[in-house]
């Protein structure tokens, strides 16, 4: 019942007092009327309310935003705003949903501060993964996610996410979707879901950087490298 007050901007009493309730137990499925005792303190798309003797930062999710940006705007990690909210990791948000922004960070190296990604840079990224892992499971796609960041964070490839996708090397694309042109077409929620949980630090790839599909390709380099994970069609090796 607390989140719930501080998400609506009113109080624990005025919930009670509203819904005629006695004690604050609440379950899964009631209906309750809410009241607004705080008028919210606007800051674009964000707002303060009262929750007893603190201010609690509400952010209300504009059309596009990924937890994220969400989280790197606001100087926290993606852990702790999920925390916060009681979201699971792969939970969707929608535009409109207000999310409760902690006051404070653990410090932990969250994604908000190991990478510094822009929107332009999410979407692009998102768009591979989506290409790439079409019709594979969601461990598959985070495990895709997975080898992009390791090869950014290895100083043989470029240390942006627009190189390491551009990449030429040896006349060759990296990859296939930006040589057929399907890099450009719209990404799917789940890319974006798995795109977030790589940053979050989940690698299903066991530190891979680079994947193939076994019944795509008949290039003897990768298939001689070691193999790190099996998901799905592809096979994921580093070398």
């Amino acid at each position: 019942m607390y989140t719930i007050a501080a998400r609506y901007g009113t109080s624990i009493a005025a919930l009670q007092r509203n819904n005629n309730l006695i004690t604050t137990e609440i379950h899964p499925g009631q209906a309750l009327s809410l009241t607004r005792r705080y008028r919210p303190q606007s800051t674009g798309s964000a707002y303060t309310v009262r929750a007893g003797d603190s201010l609690l930062k509400i952010y209300i999710v504009q059309s596009g935003d990924p937890l994220y940006l969400i989280a790197k705007r606001n100087g926290i990690s993606v852990k702790e705003l999920l925390e916060a909210n009681h979201l699971g990791n792969a939970s969707s948000i929608l535009p409109g949903q207000r999310l409760i922004i902690p006051n404070t960070s653990s410090g932990s190296e969250g994604s908000s501060k190991k990478f510094n990604l822009s929107q332009s840079d999410l979407d692009l990224f998102a768009r591979l993964v989506s290409a790439e892992s079409a019709g594979e499971p969601f461990v598959g796609q985070v495990a895709v996610a997975a080898t992009v960041l390791n090869r950014l964070e290895d100083p043989r490839y470029p240390n942006t996410i627009p190189g390491v996708i551009y990449q030429v090397d040896n006349g060759k694309y990296q990859y296939s979707p930006v040589l057929d042109g399907r890099i450009n077409l719209p990404a799917g929620h789940s890319a974006y879901q798995a795109v977030e949980q790589a940053l979050q630090g989940s690698d299903p790839s066991n530190g891979a950087n680079g994947f193939y599909n076994p019944a795509k390709t008949t290039n003897q380099w990768v298939r001689s490298q070691p193999v790190t994970a099996t998901i799905g069609e592809h096979v994921f090796f580093r070398y």
